[in-house]
């Protein structure tokens, strides 16, 4: 394999970084395909800042990011989701199917190797967020993170288990029995109410909707927060329309609940917000206006261009 040339983005708090390791970054659905409300209208006002970073109108497609946060604190590397997979069977999904990307590659070139990771919080367990739970080896799926607890809500892991829920999909079945079934069975698993925490400054919410036990997580340093938003939020045009949830929101209307939520949170604490999906510059702050909220985009405090 040879070397390219990576841009690892990284925001910093104090002693606590936070770095983005991308698997895929380019356009991807078209509005009306992600958005059930889809209302073109509405992206004319919008067009001057939503092109070309979240928008691609030549082809009428949203940018789609697929990354993992990594954080590192003094005491803890903590990786919120695990994106896609590479080799993993996914024909109903074709952006996901049979992926060979340098995302392990990636993460060793931000300094720190599968080994070090101490913890994989897993938002949600959708095609995206978990597939890097697991890689082959000797035609078996094992842990990719083999000293790592992976952390999952007790809803969301009961919900997507075919053995307490026989009536799902096909899809959903085989990325629990290769993505998730592997870290229980080496007993690496973690499952928590949907309000927990890993220490004192990383506290698990609940942010259901999207999928019945979705979490959140919000990394406190002082006075200053950021929060990882899993699938609350899938591009920033949802900030001005927070009505609009995605054609995969299992219970649509929770969905909304939870995002105005998140939005208000994030407006009243000056949280930065790490969402799961949105293009460049990845991260930004939610404002509030009496007409409703505002995406301030944040570019990182450090970007390091590193070969892989």
């Amino acid at each position: 394999m040879s070397a390219v040339q990576e841009n690892l983005a990284t925001w910093r708090s104090g002693e606590t970084t936070v770095t983005r390791i991308e698997e895929l970054l380019g356009p991807a659905f078209r509005p009306q395909e992600l958005l059930a409300a889809w209302d073109p209208h509405v992206l004319d006002e919008h067009m001057h800042w939503m092109a070309p970073n979240y928008y691609v109108p030549a082809t009428d497609q949203f940018v789609m990011s697929v990354h993992s946060w990594l954080i590192r604190t003094p005491h803890h590397n903590i990786l919120v989701d695990t994106c896609c997979g590479n080799a993993k069977q996914r024909p109903g999904s074709p952006h996901f199917h049979g992926l060979d990307t340098r995302y392990l590659d990636r993460l060793r070139a931000a300094g720190v190797p599968p080994e070090d990771i101490d913890y994989v919080l897993c938002t949600h367990l959708h095609v995206d967020h978990v597939g890097w739970n697991t890689r082959l080896l000797d035609g078996r799926w094992v842990p990719t993170f083999p000293n790592a607890k992976y952390v999952f809500s007790r809803e969301e892991l009961d919900f997507w288990d075919p053995a307490r829920n026989p009536h799902l999909p096909e899809e959903p079945r085989d990325v629990f029995t290769d993505s998730v079934l592997p870290v229980i069975a080496a007993k690496q698993e973690r499952v928590v109410a949907m309000t927990d925490q890993l220490g004192d400054n990383l506290l698990i919410e609940p942010a259901p909707g999207h999928s019945p036990g979705q979490i959140i997580l919000r990394l406190l340093h002082g006075q200053e927060e950021g929060l990882f938003s899993g699938d609350v939020l899938h591009n920033p045009i949802q900030v001005y329309q927070p009505g609009w949830s995605s054609r995969f929101c299992l219970d649509a209307e929770t969905a909304v609940q939870s995002r105005l939520r998140v939005l208000a949170h994030c407006a009243e604490h000056d949280s930065l917000l790490f969402p799961a999906h949105f293009g460049i510059p990845h991260a930004g702050r939610i404002r509030s206006h009496a007409s409703g909220f505002s995406f301030a985009p944040e570019t990182a405090a450090l970007t390091q261009r590193v070969a892989t």
